[in-house]
Formats: C-alpha cells, structure tokens, sequence
C-alpha cells in the first residue's frame, strides 16, 4: 500500500474517531449538561498536556530528521572516499590503476543496483559487498611503491579506504529504526490523552468544533506518520538515496 494512501487514511480514521466520540457523548449526555461549565481545572490541564506533548513532538521529529542527516552524510562520505581512491591511483603503473577502479566500480555497482534493494528489503548490507571492499583494500594495501612518488600517494589511498570501510560501517549500523520502542509508547499514549482531554472539555456538535476537533487529531495523526516515516533512513518514504554514488560514478547508472 502505498505510504500517501497510508497517512490519508491514517488521517481519516483519526478525525472520524474524534467526530464519532464526540456526537455519541452528545447524544448520551443528559439533558441539564452545559458545556460551557468546564472547571478551570481541566482547561489548565489541557493547555499544559498539549504544551509538553508539543515538545515531545518536536524532539522526536528534530531526532528522527538529525538520524536521516547522518544517513545522508554517510553515503556521501562513503562515496567521496571511493572516488579519491579512484582518482588517486592514478599515479601507479597502468595493471594496478585500472584493477583497482575496476573493483571500485564493481563495488558501486554493487552498493547502487543491489544492496540498496536489499537494504530496503532486509535491513542490512550484503556479504558479497563487504567482499568488494576487501578487494580493494587488499589491491591497494598489498601494492608495494616502486618509487617516491607512489609511496607518497600510499598512505593516504589507505586511509581512504579506511575511511570508506567506517562510512559503510556506520550505513549499515543505522539501517534500522532509531526510535525506541518506549518512546513510540510515549507518543502514542500522549496523542490518545492529549485528544482525550479535548473531548473533557465537553466540546459540543456544533460544525466548527467538530471541524477544529476533526483536523487537530488529523494533524497528530500526520506529526505521528512523519516521525514514522523518517524513523527508519534507507527502507521508508524521503530516504537518504544513493545518489552520491551516482553522481560521482555516472559510470554504474546503466
């Protein structure tokens, strides 16, 4: 089902719980109820429940959106280092260079075409990736310098590959979802008392307040959908793509 059709839904059922609660305690209430008897005590509770769940709401969203950044910065230095190691072989003998961006490109072209797939699917990185990348670190640190010119550009193309090995580490230690089970609790239980509260307030049937009811519920539903979706970086709705790699190696598109 597709994600768009997902959150309208979750929406829809959202406000139509809140209208449908609302017309049948009307319609059970007894006949001498006011509505506008509210105790102060109730719309002091309310404004601070809807004042601390605010903030809670915003700081999973600042945290599931921090998690997505950090993905993104990821890939792109994952990327960035495969390409200075492809750039910096240059100054070897022809075999070595063109074996080592041979296995570069195999290794994007594995990272673009199937372990992004597979992260989606699976929720983790391939094994025969991790063997690409063992192939290159072992064409470049097995090579010996024939002169002083290629021993200069020795140490840092290991340390490019050292620093792409930490990128795919660190991609695939966040594939999964950040948030943790107690906090999704926590929202949860907070939007059922927040809404909750509202209906305390003995709101009547009158359009207006069933519309502002209707669409305030509707929003928590979507606040709820959007730390949902942002909660896992690679497998649901604005992910972090692998753009990077294709950017710097138009190579691997096709």
């Amino acid at each position: 089902m597709p994600e768009w059709l997902v959150l309208t839904l979750a929406m829809l059922a959202a406000c139509g719980v809140v209208v449908a609660i609302t017309l049948l305690r009307h319609r059970a209430a007894s006949d001498d109820e006011d509505p506008s008897e509210t105790p102060d005590v109730i719309e002091y509770m309310t404004m601070w429940i809807g004042v601390v769940y605010a903030i809670v709401l915003g700081l999973a969203i600042a945290g599931v959106w921090e998690a997505r950044s950090a993905a993104e910065d990821q890939v792109r230095a994952e990327a960035q280092a495969l390409h200075e190691i492809s750039e910096r072989v240059r100054v070897y003998p022809a075999d070595v260079r063109d074996r080592i961006r041979e296995d570069v490109n195999a290794y994007v072209g594995h990272v673009v075409h199937t372990e992004w797939q597979h992260m989606t699917d699976q929720g983790e990185v391939t094994e025969r990736g991790e063997e690409l990348l063992s192939r290159i670190r072992q064409d470049v640190t097995d090579y010996e310098p024939a002169s002083d010119f290629e021993a200069q550009a020795y140490q840092p193309l290991v340390d490019q590959v050292a620093a792409a090995d930490q990128a795919r580490t660190s991609r695939a230690t966040s594939i999964g979802a950040t948030m943790p089970g107690v906090v999704w609790f926590g929202l949860l239980a907070g939007a059922v008392i927040t809404i909750g509260m509202v209906l305390a307030l003995q709101i009547r049937r009158t359009p207006r307040e069933l519309v502002l009811a209707g669409l305030f519920s509707a929003l928590i539903a979507f606040l709820l959908f959007l730390i949902w979706d942002f909660d896992a970086p690679y497998s649901r709705g604005i992910t972090a793509s692998a753009e990077p790699f294709l950017h710097l190696f138009p190579g691997v598109e096709n």
